[in-house]
């Protein structure tokens, strides 16, 4: 799974490498060394004016979307605390994920990821859980594959109120591969820079062709460091959470 990543790229980085043509600079979002479950974070997605027709070009945007994926038939936003993840090979059938893959796609830059694995303390003898950053190892952003769904709040009268809707994402996950295969045996899945136009396409819509870009990434791009257990704690959110530490490894 994917439960914390990192995110510190600023709207004008983001807007460039991902030749964004829309954003509002009023919707910027703090860096963060700790991104969690229901938190802002940035989207890439493509959308086709209201105005236009449904053939019109779409316009690619950056825009901030919560953590956390509530699909439109849900009766409480709470339910996006627990869609923080698909997973890529039955995403497409879900009932909660399948429309949003259809018709809903993004992607989430990322500077790193973390995960878990469970270690036995030599001074306790208890098992701990260590953190790992896991990142690209020439320290390029990443784009997860991700979802967003639209929300509508009951408790507000009016469609025309942007109170009315919540959009919300969840990331893609797969196999793990290289050094964070070491650590968890899933990762988000990072879509390669080819096929981030296709993935992005709302006139793309085969569900075939959508899963054949989910290819699991090559091997040697991604490396993984032990970190602080600070990272466990929400409220921490600072570069040093990416400093390595020394990690005790389980006899």
């Amino acid at each position: 799974m994917c439960g914390r990543y990192v995110s510190t790229r600023g709207p004008e980085d983001l807007v460039r490498l991902f030749r964004v043509t829309e954003w509002r600079p009023e919707d910027a979002l703090p860096p963060s060394w700790n991104v969690a479950p229901t938190d802002d974070v940035w989207a890439v997605l493509e959308r086709t004016p209201r105005e236009k027709e449904a053939a019109a070009p779409a316009r690619r945007e950056l825009r901030p979307l919560r953590w956390g994926l509530v699909p439109s038939w849900a009766k409480d936003v709470k339910i996006g605390a627990r869609m923080i993840n698909a997973r890529m090979e039955t995403v497409h059938d879900k009932p909660a994920f399948r429309r949003a893959f259809v018709e809903h796609r993004c992607l989430l830059p990322a500077d790193g990821f973390y995960e878990w694995q469970q270690i036995k303390d030599k001074g306790t003898g208890r098992t701990r859980k260590q953190p790992y950053l896991i990142r690209p190892t020439d320290e390029q952003v990443m784009a997860f594959a991700g979802l967003y769904a639209y929300w509508r709040d009951p408790s507000v009268k009016r469609d025309d109120d942007p109170a009315a809707w919540l959009i919300t994402c969840t990331v893609l996950t797969t196999e793990a591969t290289d050094e964070a295969g070491r650590v968890h045996p899933r990762m988000p899945l990072a879509l390669d820079p080819d096929h981030y136009g296709a993935w992005l396409d709302p006139h793309h819509r085969d569900p075939d062709e959508l899963r054949a870009l989910l290819t699991r990434p090559g091997n040697g791009h991604l490396q993984a460091r032990p970190v602080s257990p600070a990272v466990n704690n929400v409220r921490n959110n600072g570069p040093e959470l990416l400093d390595e530490v020394p990690a005790e490894k389980t006899p």
